[in-house]
This record gives C-alpha cells, sequence and structure tokens, in this order.
C-alpha cells in the first residue's frame, strides 16, 4: 500500500479526533484515511490487528473447558455479542491452539485451534436459539442461516487475529506481518495461486482493463503528435530570423495494430494463461485484431471461445480444453511443435503490423525447443515478446529452456497481477 505525507498527517488528524478509547472506531478512521480501495481491506485489517491488539499475553482466565467454552461460544454467536467472542477465541487459543515444547519452536495455530474447537457445528444449535427466541423476523429462512454462518466466520477471524498477535509477540510483529498476512490477489504469484485467489483475480480483470485503456489512450494521443519536422521548422524559422521559435510537428496517424497471444495452458501456468487472455480481450477495442491461440503440444485458434464466453470468465479454461484440440499422443507441453504447427497452420496470422505475446514457462520436457521456428515468428512480427511467470531465477533449471528462448525473443518475468499490468502498460503497442 503507498502511504504518503499526505495520508499519513490525514491518520495523525484522524487519531486525534477519534481517540484511542474505542478500537473499532480508531480502525475504520485509520482505514478511511490511509486506504485507496476496498481491495486494501483484507491486508490492512490483520497488520491492524497486530499493531493494535485487543491485549497483551496470554488471558487471565484459567485453562477452557471445550465443552463449556462451546457452551459460552454458542451464547455468545445468538447473541451476536463480538467482545465476548474476543474474549472466547483468546481463551480458544490458549487452551487448544499451543505447540511445541522448545521456546524457539512453539507457537500457536489458530487452524489447531478450530480443529479442536469446531465452531461450524454450533450452526444448528444457534441457528434454533433465535428461533426460539423470536428474533427470527428479520432473518427468515436462509436469510437466517446466512446470518449465523457470518457470525461464526467472524469468530474464525478472531481466532486467527489472536493465534497471529500470540506469536508476535514472541518473534516480532513485524516479521510476523510480512510472513503471516496474506497478500492483495494482484501480488500472489500465478503459479501458486488457489481456486480462489484465482476467482478474485478475475473479477479484477474489467476495472484494470479500464486502467490500462486509459494509460494506453494517452500513450497513444502523446504518439499521435510525431517528432519534430525539421526541415519545416527550419523553413518557419526565417521570419524569426533563423530562430526556431515555433517547432512544427510531423503529424503521424499510426494505424490500430494488430495482437496475437500465443498461450500455453498446460498445468500451472494455465492460471496465468487465463487472466491474461481475458485482460487483452477485455482491451480488444484498442487493436484493430486480436487473436488467440491456445496450446498444450497442439495449436488451436481459441479466440471465438474468448469473445462468445467473456461472460463467463470461471469456465474459459474449461471451455477451451473441452473445444479445442490442444494435445496429440501425449499430455505433457511441447513448445517446439506447438511453435512449428502455429507456423504452419497459422503463419499468415502473423505480419508486420503485428506483435506477439508468448506466454509459458518455457519447460519443454525434454522435447526439442524449436528455436527456428521462433526466430521465423520474430522476423515475421513487429514485435514479439515473451512473458515467463517463473522466477527469473529458474530460467534455465530443469528442463526450461527459457534462456535460449530469451536470445531469439524479449523475455519478462511476469509472476502476478500487478507486475502483468505494468508490463502489458508497457509493451503493448500503440
Amino acid at each position: 500500500m503507498r502511504v504518503g505525507t499526505g495520508e499519513t498527517v490525514d491518520a495523525a488528524r484522524a487519531v486525534a479526533e477519534l481517540g484511542l478509547a474505542d478500537r473499532e472506531v480508531l480502525r475504520e478512521g485509520l482505514a478511511a484515511t490511509l486506504l485507496h480501495g476496498e481491495a486494501q481491506r483484507p491486508v490492512f485489517d490483520p497488520v491492524f490487528d497486530l499493531y493494535f491488539p485487543r491485549g497483551v499475553g496470554a488471558p487471565q482466565a484459567g485453562p477452557a473447558d471445550r465443552d463449556e467454552l462451546r457452551d459460552r461460544l454458542a451464547a455468545a454467536l445468538a447473541d451476536n455479542d463480538v467482545g465476548v467472542m474476543g474474549q472466547l477465541a483468546a481463551e480458544a487459543v490458549e487452551g487448544f491452539g499451543g505447540y511445541g515444547s522448545s521456546p524457539g519452536a512453539d507457537g500457536w495455530s489458530a487452524h489447531q485451534t478450530l480443529d479442536r474447537l469446531r465452531p461450524q457445528t454450533l450452526f444448528a444449535r444457534v441457528r434454533d436459539e433465535l428461533r426460539a427466541r423470536g428474533r427470527g423476523a428479520g432473518f427468515d429462512g436462509r436469510l437466517m442461516e446466512d446470518e449465523v454462518r457470518g457470525r461464526i466466520e467472524e469468530f474464525r477471524r478472531l481466532v486467527a487475529s489472536e493465534a497471529r498477535r500470540r506469536v508476535a509477540e514472541r518473534r516480532g510483529r513485524d516479521e510476523i506481518a510480512r510472513r503471516a498476512v496474506a497478500t492483495t490477489p494482484d501480488r500472489v504469484d500465478f503459479l501458486y495461486a488457489g481456486k480462489l485467489q484465482l476467482a478474485q483475480l478475475r473479477r479484477a480483470v474489467q476495472p484494470l482493463a479500464r486502467k490500462l485503456a486509459t494509460r494506453l489512450a494517452a500513450r497513444r494521443r502523446r504518439a499521435a503528435r510525431g517528432g519534430i519536422d525539421l526541415r519545416r521548422t527550419l523553413r518557419g524559422s526565417l521570419s524569426t530570423g533563423g530562430v526556431p521559435m515555433r517547432p512544427v510537428l510531423r503529424r503521424r496517424r499510426p494505424a490500430r495494430p494488430e495482437l496475437v497471444l500465443l498461450c500455453d495452458v498446460s498445468g500451472s501456468v494455465s492460471g496465468f494463461s487465463d487472466f491474461t487472455m481475458l485482460l487483452v480481450q477485455a482491451l480488444h477495442d484498442q487493436f484493430s485484431k486480436v487473436r488467440v491461440f491456445a496450446f498444450v503440444n497442439r495449436v488451436d485458434e481459441v479466440t471465438g471461445l474468448l469473445t462468445h464466453g467473456a461472460a463467463d470468465p470461471e469456465g474459459l479454461g474449461a471451455r477451451i480444453t473441452a473445444r479445442a484440440t490442444l494435445t496429440g499422443h501425449h499430455d505433457s507441453s511441447d513448445y517446439g511443435f506447438a511453435l512449428g504447427e502455429f507456423m504452419e497452420r497459422y503463419g499468415a496470422a502473423v505480419g508486420p503490423r503485428t506483435t506477439v505475446f508468448v506466454l509459458g514457462d518455457a519447460r519443454t520436457n525434454g522435447a526439442d525447443p524449436n528455436l527456428p521456428a521462433l526466430r521465423r515468428i520474430t522476423e515475421q512480427a513487429r514485435r514479439l515478446y515473451w512473458l515467463n511467470p517463473e522466477p527469473r531465477a529458474q530460467w534455465g533449471s530443469g528442463d526450461s529452456v527459457a534462456p535460449a528462448y530469451a536470445e531469439a525473443a524479449g523475455m519478462y518475468e511476469c509472476r502476478n497481477a500487478r507486475q502483468l499490468g505494468a508490463l502489458i502498460a508497457r509493451l503493448l503497442p500503440i
């Protein structure tokens, strides 16, 4: 999160006005002055809990009895008493979350606490309690069940916060803030993103596309002015004694370029390719033509699947797998064969106005990398860029032929959505 002088001054003023007596009011005041969007809230809240904890040290209550604690938790959930739930979270972590025996290795685990306490099994009990009290008038049926689930999820969050706090007291808040607080989805490595994180990334495609489209439009306006026309500038300077007071610019009429995507959709690379394909599809108005090709060891065009299925980004990978011919006699990626087949079947798609993006980790599974095919694409295209989701330190390890491909094409590390957005804004032709 970028926090500058303005945000710092605003936050200080907010603290001066709100005071330190009410922790939740302080949380909202700092969030309102420091954050620039709701997407930053999942990072802000855990960090706030570390630096502004509910308490210090172990709870004053003795070792918790599991059944008795569950009874108190059920009552707190029924009352929706967040304060009591916070106290119970502290007791639960103290009683059931500890592990290890040596001072340097022990700690507290939210997962272990929740596994032993099992708050989700209190769902029916709390729901029935609310119905018996006659407080379900505003939460009938499914609405009531969603409310109970939300309260249980809040308790799980409190347990996670308490476990982080206890560990931070022993190992240091700065270290836990760096290691134990989940990052925003746009900073998660494509290769290690889970199903939920990939879904969050897909939902971020349209906002990112609008931002990139604005940047591209600004670049296009600047480029349209062209460079200085020296001959016309000198001719015009005759009226001012030879001093070029008014530079004359060449008028450019740039045509919108064409874009070709060649995407490896095998294994863990598929999440990276899917997200990039959706992003480019959202930017299709910025180009005269966009064509997308997917491959594992066979190549097939998937432009139509992407265009007609943009309303269902979650199912893009399944549609491509079901309708496109991507594999031959085996299911492993084969870059050499795919590059050669692309030139044979779709070579006409690449011309002097075409910018080609290759998406993949350049791992050939020991097969021939077919460097001549990549060089032919490079020679035929206006530009060719290779985006690799693996860390640069891993290029060339194992079956990776990234260094060889990098000699024939510009290869860039592209591990997360933030890097991708920056590269797209910088590399896309105008």
